[in-house]
Order: structure tokens, then sequence, then C-alpha cells
């Protein structure tokens, strides 16, 4: 269960049980921050730190490292560094994130005290963020105790105010990131397309201004989703496909954002079976799915002048007696015919009809996210995204976002060169290139026949999608990574609109 955050006044330090204060660390060396009591909960605080006082309480001149006083009563002062000023919003929520793990079960207050570069809003929100994101756990269990922040510094009640804001902001995005979190670590017997668009509606419901449908797979066939039906023929469980539109109270000709989410519910490869420790992870192959259901409620919520719509296409790729052989040709939802090289490359087969959707829509621009390609982790590793976009000013528009909330992509280009491998001799495309031969660029160049020429982008997050060890405000397993950017892009977008 989240951590409960809230703004308090300092007049209520005393009430709780820990208490964390920030150091500021220039040209190697720390002071408290400016206006941070110099006595809290017994323990005096040092006006000026030494080296020596340093190496003797283990402290470190280095962003989050942090020393512990503890009283016989069991109260405690944390001390943590931070650059003051030069603290960006990334290293903010890396401190959240340091919070939240150091006291886990005891009311905490953080004393929010420096002069910041950045608004006084934006810090308080990604604190929060990295608190919260940090405060997940898929088992749950015990309710984590509060944590407070106390703002410190001149004209408080506007800084309250200001504080106050991001930490509803901050909570409002991280909680939203846990519930996708959530669904891409529920076991797949649990997590099937018909409980996944369960989940949907329930975490739709009581949102205002959402429209939700939610097609079952008589209305798949007769709207001639070939790409979803066709990788779905294998699997026991029948797909789903999720549509839900949020159009802001008053505009509804708002600019229009479609978001479309990979779902594949398992992945075992289908008739191209994957190794055992292949399959070991792919109950996490819906991660683009529940990323995008998560982003549209979050907007919502927040109530974004900006009309977004969220695709899901969902479904099991199994090795049914009925599954799709390799040499099959299925017809997507605008027409295309694609012969199935690979049964394992289904991804981009069900992205196809729900980028079909999209486009029939005639949205301003449209973004897909997707554990798509194994190819971009060989490119990229596990910590960076692939971003491919027929349009320049999307593409940076998604890096600034990406660079705001911490989650880095990096654009790949879409060479027009590497079409011919597309080339089928029986269908309009194959959906796979040649073995070993930029796999995600080509599967980006897949993609992008079903946009119709609107302005779009695609994100592969197959590396960054989960996490094999706990980091910074990372637990081990799914990372929801690039919801926050799809969501800071949108809170741009909205602005400009």
């Amino acid at each position: 269960m989240a951590r409960a955050i809230s703004v308090t006044p300092m007049s209520e330090l005393s009430s709780f049980t820990s208490v964390v204060v920030p150091l500021v660390v220039a040209d190697g060396k720390l002071s408290l921050a400016a206006g941070a009591p110099a006595t809290i909960n017994g323990v005096t605080l040092p006006t000026e730190i030494s080296s020596e006082w340093c190496e003797h309480q283990g402290l470190r001149p280095k962003l989050g490292s942090s020393v512990t006083f503890r009283n016989v009563d069991g109260t405690s002062v944390t001390l943590v560094v931070t650059n003051g000023a030069g603290t960006s919003l990334e290293q903010w929520r890396q401190i959240g994130a340091v919070v939240a793990k150091a006291t886990p079960k005891v009311p905490t207050a953080i004393v929010l005290s420096i002069s910041p570069t950045a608004p006084v809003s934006n810090i308080a929100q990604a604190l929060v963020e990295g608190a919260t994101l940090a405060s997940y756990s898929y088992k749950g269990g015990t309710e984590s105790s509060p944590i407070a922040v106390i703002p410190v510094g001149p004209d408080i009640q506007a800084l309250t105010a200001a504080v106050s804001e991001g930490v509803r902001l901050g909570a409002l995005v991280a909680s939203g990131v846990n519930w996708a979190k959530h669904l891409i670590d529920m076991p797949a017997i649990d997590l099937h397309p018909k409980s996944f668009a369960n989940f949907v509606i329930e975490r739709l419901e009581g949102i205002p201004n959402i429209d939700l449908e939610i097609w079952k797979d008589s209305k798949i066939a007769e709207e001639r989703l070939g790409g979803l039906q066709g990788v779905n023929l294998g699997s026991a469980q029948p797909a789903r496909l999720v549509q839900a539109t949020y159009t802001p109270a008053n505009n509804p000709d708002a600019p229009h954002i479609v978001l479309v989410g990979k779902g594949v519910t398992f992945d075992t490869g289908g008739l191209w079976l994957k190794s055992a420790a292949g399959m070991a992870t792919m109950k996490t192959d819906m991660s683009g799915a529940a990323i995008v259901i998560s982003v549209l409620a979050t907007a919502a919520e927040m109530a974004l002048p900006i009309r977004i719509t969220a695709i899901a296409p969902l479904t099991e790729n199994m090795t049914g007696g009925a599954s799709m052989r390799p040499g099959d040709v299925l017809k997507i939802r605008n027409g295309k015919t694609v012969e199935v090289i690979n049964p394992d490359a289904e991804g981009r087969l069900i992205l196809a009809d729900g980028l079909s959707l999209a486009a029939e829509r005639e949205p301003e621009a449209i973004i897909d996210i997707a554990t798509l390609t194994g190819a971009q982790v060989t490119a990229l590793g596990e910590d960076v995204g692939a971003l491919f976009a027929t349009d320049d000013t999307l593409a940076a528009s998604l890096v600034a976002a990406s660079a705001e909330t911490g989650e880095p992509f990096w654009q790949l280009p879409l060479v027009d060169g590497y079409e011919p491998q597309l080339e089928s001799d029986v269908a309009d495309l194959k959906n796979l290139g040649k073995p070993g031969n930029a796999g995600a660029i080509v599967a980006a160049l897949f993609l992008r026949n079903f946009t119709n020429g609107i302005s779009w982008a695609h994100l592969d997050i197959a590396g960054p999608s989960r996490a094999d060890s706990t980091r910074g405000y990372y637990q081990r397993g799914a990372t929801a990574f690039g919801a926050r950017t799809l969501l800071q892009y949108l809170i741009t977008r909205s602005r400009q609109s």
C-alpha cells in the first residue's frame, strides 16, 4: 500500500518519530540547509560540517549519502546530501526514494528548506514521486506510515501552497505508475485479456469525461482486427480490445492524441517457441497496454485540457492446436495483408490493428509503446528506451519529456533503405526482416505502414520495462518505464494548446 504524503507546518515537527533534513554540498563541503532547526528530536545539528566529522559519521559529499542519529526513545534524525540549488528533479526523486526506504515503518517528516532554481512545486512533486514509487510493493502487506513535507522559507503561505500542489501532483503521477506496475507484475494466470479489461473498468470507474469500449472476440472479428485474431488463435483465453477516450469538459475540440499499447498478457513465442529462460519474464509483455491506460487515467484525474484516446489490444500468444503458423497470412484492419514469418514477432501484428484504429480517428499525433524487440536491448541496453518518429517536433517533445522525468529515450532512425526486408511474395508485408539486422528499426518500419501518414512516434521499451534488481525508486520487476514520459508530454502539449 502506498505511503500517504501530506504537507505539514513546522509547528508539528515534534510529532514525527523520524525527521529528514537536507544538507547542501558546495565546492566539496557540506552545510545544513538554510532555515532548518538547530535541534530536532533532541539532536543538535552541526552548523559547520568538517570533512573529519563526515568521515567519522560515514557521510560523503555525494548526492543521496546520508547518516542517521537514533535516540533511545526511538526517534531519529537523518541528514541527506543534496546539491542545493543545483539538485535536478531526477535527483529529488532519488532523494525521495532514499527517505522512503530508510524509514518505511515510522511517521516521517522531510524538512524542505532550499532556495531552488526550479519551482518549489516541481521539487515537491519529484520528491513525492520518488518516495511513492520506492514504496511500491506487489505483495502489499501492512500499511506504511505517513510521510509529511515541511516547507521552510520566506512567504510561508505561498510556499506551502506551491508545495501542496506539488505533493498532490506527485501522488497522482506515482500512484498511476504503481497501478500499471501492479498489473505488469501480476501472474499471467490472473491477468489474461478478460481480467485485464475488468481491471481497466475498475481503474476508470468514477473518473469523469471518459468513454470506455471493450470489444469481445465477436466484435473483434466484426471489426476486422485480423492481427489480433491471428495472434489469439492458439490461446484458450479470448482476446479483448480496450478503447478509452478522455474528453476535457467543455472542450470537445481540444487537440487529440492517441496512445496505443501492446497488450500480450503472456508470450510463449507461439509456434516459434521461446527458450525457457526467454519465456520466464513474458508476463510483462503487456507493459505497453498497462502504461497507456494508466497515463489516460492520470491525465483525466489532472483534468488536462487535451483529448486523449488509449487503445490496448489484448491477447496471449500461445501454442494451441489452432495457433498461427509460419507462412500464414493475416489481414489487418486497414486492409494490408501480412505474411507471418515468425509467430514470435506477434506484438507488431496486434499493434498494426491498434494503429489502424488510431489513424481512423485522425488525431494530431499517435504514440505507441511496446516491449517489442530484443534488438532494442542489444542497441541501448536495459536503461534506455528506443524512440522512432515520423515527426521531428514530436520526437523532440518526447525526448524533452523523458529528460524531465528521468526516463531516458534515444532516437533511432527510420531507415527507408531497410524497407525491402519487409517485402513478401504472398502478402503486402512480412512481419520480420533479416535476422540479426537492425531488428528494432525494421519493426518500426513495419508499424509505420499502419499510421496513414499521421504524425507518429514509437517507443520500444523491451529493455527498461523491468528491473532485475532494486535500484533507486525501482524495485525488482516492473518499472512501467515510459509512463511518466508520456504523461509529461501530454502535460506540456496541453499547456501549448
